[in-house]
């Protein structure tokens, strides 16, 4: 074992600057055995690291390697498997279990031992040894060597415990000093006796001089021994000196141990007087209410500036005083419990005059501004409240401290200010609606036309829709079909666009001056009654309130010492909307009443009401989005939007209800020219409107009624011909269309325009085969034999269209003839084309050019059929050109 020791330290450890204390032969338990050793190293250098070893021999020859390598410090467990009895087996507890046998239970004791004196030495951590008794960690040592034979003992066990107590290597001087000494000796080699007996007979000299020096020192030593003595002696009589100095300084030192009892005595008396007094100094200091601050309280002014500011300040130092937090045993003092009633008393007082004196403030500014009614009664304005709010703005600091102090005359405070203001603010808003209904039917006279009776307001009459619609009969004849009207209710025809624009402008004077009537009044209650309308800043003091079937249910709570939790900002807003609805529950009716007054005078009245409403509520929601005018106005904007629709779909259905006249031509139908005129409104008011994707679906709605009653009634027509019906109509959409340049309707404008060139080109056909039409019937037989599969050049054999055939339709029809018929024609167009269109020219161009293609067609046909014949038309192109033009000009 001694050699391999050896053997490993010089192959693996001294090239890594490490020492071998210890070695152990082991191997895996239970497994096949193969035999490695575990060696306990530690390095030369500092840091000293301490390492397990696991040394390996290689399988390709007799040396060794190192295979793995633990820190000592990574190591928790040695189990020895068993204390009392010799077992080579044990484990070591790193990051895992490593079971290991040994080859003697000697070897395992002598590593464990050496790891217990690395662990003690270097590593400062009490490893955890299982199963190996205290008795035998300490005996371990001697154990190994009486177990192990005894050279290889002191190679081992012996050498292990030198090596780690006292085995030092030589350094670079002493290895140098050896090799000098043998050198100085040639023989130290070769023979090593002689140099032995040489060493030992210098050693003999030297250890003869040493005690020839000792001996020689011998007088001194004697001399230093009786100096020793006498200072002895000294040191005797000094002690008894201090010995008697202390039995002197005895009673001293009682006195003094006296006057320091007495100094921490004193000291601790003018500790507590100190301490009494800064007691005395807060309660003093903190717990009292100025003769002035109690005179505010109790006798202070509230009606003048000053004595409002002078009763803020008393109250907000009343609730510091309640509010300061008291030290352990304060409250047990008599003088602060009569101080702190005395401050409740003055609380409730204040409290209660303050309630009565608000109350008495909002009933006589109620009386004050109903005297101020008569003022605007005339006028399309509503009475300012700007006075009032600033007036009671002065008692906000004061209603704050209500509100934190007692909340239940706070809330009677809020009851007691709806009641009154609403009272007030429906007898002004019901003035002011009906001076604007007034003024949108002209007179009281005239607004009994439209059901509007008293001062009520109410509508009794049936609500008329655009009646314009169907009564509009063809060429501007509005008034022949009057009779389709209600005999209660006004045309539309008889109002004209002044009409309108003043009911536009009126509805937007009573929205201009609800905006900030509302606004104002919210803003002066989010003021006055310290309710956040925005989300709450962190630490400000708010109601904890909720609103409970249209009440306020307040949580009780005060900054008087009471837990409270801090309301939400949806709570403080629906305290807000709550006393809004409440203050203004008359708006939302009011409002109603007048759109549907203004949809009953004239359902075209909804554009305008859309338009104005829509841009009110974009303006509210911008500033508010939650606000009570946001949401009154957008539940209007509802009705405003369903009357709308309703007056969209009335259109709609007037032109499947028209009836047109069987003894006159058509014309252009009521329902288009109603179009065009709604389209022209509709444009002029949602120019820049945020409700365009309104308007733009009811244009769709519109135009697919108009195309398809228009096509209706054309097949219904009698006196008028389809084609002419169609053609004139979409030649209106188109023009109409084009004019207005609707984006959302382009596909339309372009459908118009094929159904009307589609039917101008219908009608041209349809027409021209009526002048010729025995010459027309011929070549259409001619075409059906060539259909047939007769050849063109043979068409001449044939009995019924052979040349003298021909000549004979032909000569029917001389230049004087054809131009008679189209004279016929002319008139015959003129009597269906309506006046309005003045399509009677394109249409008389159009069959000019079909005509000239006719002729053409038919030259063809005699050129192919009847080849070398020499057969022609009686009149030539030219001769057409001439019948046409002389025609129009005659006409």
């Amino acid at each position: 074992m001694t050699a391999i020791k050896h053997a490993l330290q010089r192959d693996i450890f001294t090239p890594n600057d490490e020492r071998l204390l210890s070695i152990v032969n082991v191997c895996k338990a239970g497994k096949k055995k193969k035999n490695c050793f575990l060696c306990a190293t530690v390095t030369t250098e500092r840091p000293i690291q301490v390492n397990v070893v696991k040394v390996k021999k290689s399988d390709k020859g007799d040396f060794y390697k190192r295979q793995t390598a633990w820190a000592l410090r990574d190591l928790a467990v040695v189990d020895a498997k068993d204390a009392n009895k010799e077992n080579p087996e044990f484990d070591l507890h790193f990051e895992k279990v490593y079971k290991w046998v040994a080859s003697s239970t000697a070897e395992k004791n002598t590593f464990i031992s050496c790891i217990w004196k690395l662990n003690q030495r270097y590593l400062r951590k009490k490893i955890e040894f299982v199963n190996v008794s205290s008795q035998l960690l300490e005996e371990l040592p001697k154990v190994a060597e009486e177990s192990v034979p005894s050279g290889e003992n002191q190679s081992t066990a012996g050498g292990d415990e030198e090596s780690l107590d006292e085995y030092q290597e030589l350094n670079a001087r002493e290895e140098q000093d050896i090799e000098i000494m043998m050198d100085g000796c040639e023989y130290a080699i070769s023979n090593a006796e002689a140099f032995a007996e040489k060493l030992s007979r210098e050693l003999q000299v030297l250890d003869g001089a040493n005690i020839q020096s000792i001996m020689a020192s011998e007088k001194q030593v004697n001399i230093l021994m009786q100096l020793l003595d006498e200072a002895l002696k000294e040191v005797d009589e000094i002690e008894h000196k201090l010995s008697s100095y202390e039995e002197m300084l005895q009673s001293v030192k009682e006195q003094m141990d006296h006057i320091s009892q007495s100094n921490d005595l004193i000291q601790l008396s003018n500790t507590n007087n100190m301490k009494i007094l800064e007691e005395i100094e807060f309660l003093v200091n903190y717990l009292d209410l100025s003769k002035g601050h109690i005179k505010a309280l109790t006798d202070g002014d509230l009606s003048s500036s000053k004595g409002i500011e002078a009763c803020t300040n008393a109250a907000e130092a009343l609730l510091q005083c309640m509010n300061v937090a008291l030290r352990p045993g304060h409250d047990e003092l008599q003088a602060v419990q009569q101080q702190q009633q005395q401050f409740k008393d003055l609380r409730e007082q204040f409290a209660r005059r303050l309630a009565n004196h608000l109350n008495n403030v909002f009933v006589q500014q109620g009386h004050d501004q109903s005297s101020t009614l008569a003022q605007h009664s005339a006028e399309l304005t509503l009475p300012k409240h700007l006075p009032f709010h600033r007036d009671l703005l002065r008692y906000a600091k004061l209603m704050e401290w209500l509100k934190n102090t007692d909340r239940e005359k706070y809330d009677g405070l809020n009851k007691n200010y709806v009641d009154y203001i609403s009272r007030l603010y429906e007898r002004e808003i019901k003035e002011f609606f009906e001076v604007a209904k007034i003024k949108m039917t002209g007179t009281s006279k005239e607004g009994k036309k439209f059901g509007l009776h008293g001062s009520s307001g109410k509508l009794t009459g049936s609500t008329s829709s655009l009646n314009k619609l169907s009564v509009q009969g063809p060429g501007n004849r509005r008034s022949q079909s009057s009779s389709l009207l209600d005999m209660g209710n006004m045309s539309a025809s008889d109002l004209d666009v002044a009409d309108r624009t003043k009911f536009d402008k009126i509805f937007e004077q009573v929205l201009s001056e609800l905006e900030p009537l509302c606004l104002a009044e919210q803003d002066f209650i989010s003021k006055f009654f310290k309710l956040q309308q925005n989300p709450a800043l962190p630490g400000s003091v708010m109601a904890d309130s909720i609103e409970v079937d249209g009440g306020l249910l307040s949580r009780q709570h005060s900054l008087l010492g009471d837990r409270h939790s801090v309301p939400s900002e949806k709570e403080e807003a629906g305290i807000i909307r709550s006393m809004m609805i409440k203050v203004f529950r008359c708006i939302e009716p009011e409002l109603n009443n007048l759109i549907s007054l203004g949809d009953k005078i004239d359902s075209f009245n909804s554009l305008y009401m859309l338009v104005k409403m829509s841009h009110h509520v974009w303006t509210a929601e911008n500033v508010d989005p939650a606000s009570f005018l946001s949401t009154t106005l957008g539940n209007v904007l509802v009705t405003v939007k369903r009357n709308f629709d309703k007056c969209i779909l009335n259109q709609v259905k007037q032109m499947e209800e028209v009836k047109i006249s069987k003894k006159s031509k058509v014309g252009i139908l009521p329902f288009v020219s109603g179009f065009e005129e709604f389209a022209e409104l509709a444009e002029s008011i949602f120019r820049n409107a945020e409700r365009r994707g309104d308007l733009d679906k009811a244009y769709t709605k519109l135009i697919r009624a108009v195309y398809n009653n228009v096509e209706k009634v054309a097949n219904e027509s009698q006196k008028t011909p389809r084609d002419v019906v169609m053609m004139e109509n979409f030649h209106h959409i188109f023009s109409t269309l084009s004019r207005l340049k609707i984006a959302c309707l382009e596909t339309e404008r372009r459908e118009a325009k094929h159904k009307y060139t589609e039917h101008l080109q219908s009608y041209v056909i349809y027409s021209l085969g009526q002048p010729l039409e025995k010459l027309n019937h011929f070549f259409e037989g001619i075409e059906a034999r060539v259909a047939q599969g007769i050849r063109e050049e043979e068409v001449s054999y044939q009995l019924a269209f052979n040349k003298q055939e021909l000549r004979k339709v032909i000569k029917e029809y001389p230049g004087k003839e054809v131009k008679k018929g189209l004279d016929n024609l002319y008139k015959k167009v003129d009597k269906h084309l309506c006046e309005e269109e003045n399509l009677l020219q394109v249409m008389w161009h159009s069959m000019q050019d079909e005509f000239i293609r006719q002729y053409k067609h038919f030259e063809g046909l005699i050129a192919r059929c009847y080849p070398g014949s020499g057969i022609t038309m009686e009149f030539t192109i030219q001769d057409i050109l001439e019948y046409f033009s002389s025609i129009a000009q005659s006409h």
